[in-house]
This record gives C-alpha cells, sequence and structure tokens, in this order.
C-alpha cells in the first residue's frame, strides 16, 4: 500500500458521508517541517499547497480539494509552499 494515496476532487456527497465538516481543522504558514505519523491520518485540503516527500520516497504534491490518506508509520518531511488549511481525522 503506498503511504500517501490522494483522491482529486471528491464528490460533496462522499464528504458528507465521511463528516468531513464536522472534523477538527488544521492550518499552517509556509514552513518546512520533519513529521511522523503514529496512526492514520485522513484530510481534506482546504486551501494552500504542500509537498510531502516520504523517507526515501518521492515527493507528493497536496493542494486544495484533495482528499488525503496518510498511513500509520510514515516518516516525511512536510514543505509548506502556500500557507495550508485542511480538516484531518486521525484514525
Amino acid at each position: 500500500m503506498d503511504q500517501i494515496t490522494i483522491e482529486h476532487n471528491p464528490t460533496p456527497m462522499k464528504l458528507d458521508a465521511m463528516g468531513v465538516y464536522d472534523w477538527p481543522i488544521w492550518s499552517k504558514e509556509v514552513a518546512t517541517f520533519p513529521w511522523s505519523y503514529s496512526v492514520r491520518e485522513i484530510c481534506y485540503i482546504l486551501e494552500g499547497e504542500a509537498i510531502v516527500t516520504p523517507e526515501g520516497g518521492a515527493p507528493v504534491t497536496i493542494k486544495e480539494l484533495d482528499l488525503v490518506n496518510f498511513a500509520a508509520g510514515l516518516v516525511c518531511t512536510w514543505e509548506i509552499v502556500k500557507p495550508i488549511k485542511k480538516h484531518y481525522r486521525l484514525a
């Protein structure tokens, strides 16, 4: 399984069914920082853009309207290129 999976422009019906709009919001200015996921995270990008590079892997760009899954155990570097705002859920 990929450590990062992206669904571009999921349908509003799918987002409603997942309860995305009730999830907490996280936002951050332009920055670069290391991150690791102890549990799976699902997030929906409301605005902004970031490049997430898994340790030993290829960079992945995430941006507005992307539904993103980060696998538990992922170790990566976040490079936020446009201030980002996202709904997120830890699973």
